[in-house]
């Protein structure tokens, strides 16, 4: 295994200096939610995933299983839709219940494997007694995003340039961009009222086995310190198929007590 230099973190993109990195909230398993929402993109495109797609996902939290996961892409007139989602064991249940629902919406893009701008996103989530119910709309002729909370009722536009993406969509983006071992990439997400500009580092490339066979992948690790979702305490790894589907195949993120793994169990793809 190849060691990667330590490299600075993510920052808001308005140059303002950003929080401490916030403590884990909550049971483990919704720690791995975070594989899901924060990737970036690099500036070389490379060939397109196909679409539509689904991914199944099976969670383990230290080798048991602690619930599924699903991430799933495709055409709806003249947007693109993306939905993930996130649902705890029933054994995991009875004491700590997880229902999430996270969406993105998106122009449709003028060609593969370019994505269009973000319309809107919203986030649903249930993890235990904690409740999120937060939704952006972006105006892209007015390049604002108006942030909304409909819990609190909280209200906020947000100014915003030409090639930000929420942190869903952002997923999609890098599986459709030329990532290179040892050049880290970066894109601007809009989280939690702010923007922030994310590096994302290219690791190595690395043979893995899964239940679904043996695949050649490329390692990532992003970087984020968004206090929007992200509770984390060690480094999260993504292990991306090194061809042009650039599949998710397992995604890990250590936690205060071992470890949460997503693995691809299945699907449309």
């Amino acid at each position: 295994m190849s060691v990667c230099p330590v490299l600075r973190a993510g920052a808001p993109a308005d140059g303002s200096v950003p929080s401490a990195e916030p403590k884990m909230k909550g049971h483990a398993l919704s720690v791995v939610l975070a594989v899901f929402f924060f990737l970036a993109s690099s500036a070389s495109a490379a060939s397109a995933f196909g679409m539509p797609e689904k991914l199944l996902y099976d969670l383990t939290w230290t080798g048991i299983k602690a619930g599924t996961a699903t991430l799933e892409i495709g055409r709806s007139g003249d947007s693109v839709r993306i939905v993930s989602t996130a649902r705890s064991a029933d054994w995991i249940s009875l004491f700590y219940t997880v229902e999430d629902r996270i969406e993105s919406v998106l122009l449709k893009p003028e060609l593969p494997p370019f994505f269009g701008q973000p319309l809107s996103y919203r986030m649903r989530l249930r993890e235990g007694k904690h409740r999120r119910d937060r939704e952006i709309t972006f105006n892209l002729q007015k390049h604002v995003a108006l942030y909304a909370d409909n819990l609190s009722g909280e209200k906020k536009d947000i100014a915003i340039h030409g090639r930000v993406f929420d942190p869903l969509s952002s997923f999609y983006v890098v599986r459709a961009m030329k990532l290179e071992v040892g050049r880290p990439v970066y894109v601007d997400i809009l989280d939690n009222r702010k923007l922030w500009h994310v590096e994302v580092l290219v690791l190595r490339k690395e043979k893995i086995r899964t239940g679904l066979g043996k695949f050649d992948t490329i390692v990532i690790k992003p970087l984020m310190k968004s206090e929007g979702i992200f509770y984390r305490r060690g480094e999260m790894l993504i292990w991306l198929t090194d061809d042009e589907r650039r599949l998710p195949v397992r995604m890990r993120t250590k936690v205060a007590v071992g470890s949460i793994t997503a693995t691809l169990a299945g699907g449309e793809f």
